[in-house]
């Protein structure tokens, strides 16, 4: 039997197109990878199995009449449950969302996915508007690590996250605001991009703003680039979008890693020169970076030379957040997560001058960085200072801080930026909990994050390695 929960996208496509198996049969077998797995886990708030398998069957008799269409015919994918599905209801967490007002509509991402033939798999858990860096929310509980269930995944694509490590899905969407996409791929151990500002179309806008990103989360940096391919598409209804550029970052990522990494300038720095790093973190990170030296890129110890820009990310980021809940009122807002109403209570007292203050410093931000890329193609940093902790919190224990942030200190900085940021295994804590590292690069160029980012995984892959919860679950699939 073949184990197509194991298989990557490109896998799929490759055998969907030698004949060895059919959309249907994929789908079939993810199904029930969700079925065992799902309970554990919480990735998913919304499965249909009826409507997925229709879409697969659309798919097999496309390829059994020669009519495939796009680059992901047949392929499934989750879908982080703040993207507009025509055919299921949006309801991003909360329960002060009308359900079926959000149906018959349809989101960049969804409408180009489904112009290359995807298959959905169903919706997966955010937080309430997706306002934190960890998955719960008053309508779908806690969504746990599948590496191990008693700890966070991280947010807010938590969901996405959780599902691909079991195969429950070998793409996912995702959000990343300020750091939403990279925090759960960094703890759950998978790839996950959060492209340049204005790459991949989003809409409705987000009451983010600018902060917010939508982008590809996969098992490997290969499938990472074959989505950024789909969701890079053009959408006019995008009017933050940059002009379409036609880049094929699948072909961007082919080569050896010596061939990817040649004449690559990376600054390393494992701090920022003001993050505290859990030990085996930093340990992690820094292997990684000698590992990229000795396949020939020149790396440099140096920290990009910026103070922590948490407080203006703060005033931008709660902002977005009184902004989500401007119409609600305070009947609702009693149904809601009460930190979200807290955060956001507390943002709306902020000043214009306040809020342009923060922008001027984000502007001196994006300089800063400009600057610094003119020496070096990219920064390397662990996508974040410290592994998984208890699921259900929005800090870990007895942190000095109670908000999401404090502990985030290597993501959001480059929502503030724009700048594309990719999180990439790098190993495991002795605990078995994963570690990432971040690779960042000059806006709007994605393809050289990716580039690097292939070249470890080629050069250090993690991807034979799955959570136990995976193993157990594959193991009664065949006994089945």
């Amino acid at each position: 039997m073949n184990d197509f929960v194991r298989m990557t996208a490109v896998e799929l496509l490759q055998g969907y197109k030698d004949k060895a198996f059919s959309p249907v049969e994929v789908t079939q077998g993810m199904l029930r990878q969700i079925s065992r797995c799902n309970p554990a886990v919480n990735a998913y708030n919304l499965v249909d199995e009826e409507t997925t398998l229709q879409f697969a069957r659309e798919s097999e008799q496309r390829y059994h009449s020669g009519t495939t269409r796009g680059r992901l015919d047949g392929v499934p994918v989750a879908i982080k449950d703040v993207f507009l599905t025509p055919m299921w209801p949006t309801i991003k967490g909360s329960k002060t969302i009308d359900a079926d007002a959000t149906l018959g509509k349809e989101a960049p991402a969804i409408a180009a996915l489904n112009r290359n033939g995807y298959v959905p798999l169903g919706k997966t858990t955010t937080p309430e508007f997706g306002w934190k860096g960890v998955t719960d929310n008053p309508v779908d509980g806690v969504t746990r690590n599948p590496w191990n269930p008693d700890k966070t995944t991280g947010g807010s694509s938590g969901g996405s996250a959780a599902a691909v490590p079991l195969g429950m899905g070998p793409l996912a969407l995702g959000t990343d605001a300020g750091g939403s996409i990279r925090i759960p791929a960094g703890f759950c151990g998978i790839v996950g991009l959060k492209p340049s500002f204005g790459e991949v179309p989003h809409w409705p806008a987000s009451p983010f703003g600018t902060l917010a990103h939508a982008g590809p989360m996969s098992w490997t940096v290969a499938d990472c680039a074959l989505l950024m391919n789909v969701l890079t598409e053009a959408d006019s209804r995008d009017t933050n979008a940059i002009p379409r550029r036609n880049i094929d970052y699948s072909a961007a990522i082919c080569g050896e890693p010596e061939t990817l990494l040649k004449g690559m300038r990376i600054a390393f720095s494992a701090t920022l020169g003001y993050v505290q790093v859990e030990r085996e973190v930093e340990d992690k990170v820094r292997a990684a970076a000698h590992l990229l030296q000795s396949l020939g890129a020149e790396v440099t110890e140096v920290a990009p030379g910026f103070d922590d820009p948490l407080a203006p990310f703060g005033h931008l980021f709660y902002g977005g957040a009184a902004n989500a809940l401007r119409t609600i009122g305070k009947r609702q807002r009693a149904l809601m997560d009460s930190q979200l109403v807290a955060v956001a209570d507390k943002a709306a007292q902020l000043s214009m001058l306040d809020y342009l203050a923060a922008a001027n410093e984000r502007m001196a931000l994006c300089e800063r960085m400009a600057s610094f890329h003119r020496k070096y193609d990219l920064l390397l940093t662990p996508t974040l200072p410290i592994t998984a902790f208890k699921a259900g919190r929005e800090v870990p224990e007895d942190w000095p801080s109670t908000r999401w942030p404090s502990w985030t200190p290597f993501t959001y900085p480059f929502n503030l930026t724009g700048q594309p940021a990719l999180s990439v295994p790098c190993g495991f804590s002795s605990d078995g909990l994963p570690i990432g590292l971040q690779l960042v690069g000059r806006r709007f160029e994605d393809a050289t994050v990716l580039r690097a980012g292939q070249a470890y995984q080629l050069a250090a892959p993690l991807t034979d390695q799955r959570p136990q919860l995976f193993t157990a679950g594959a193991a009664e699939g065949e006994q089945a």
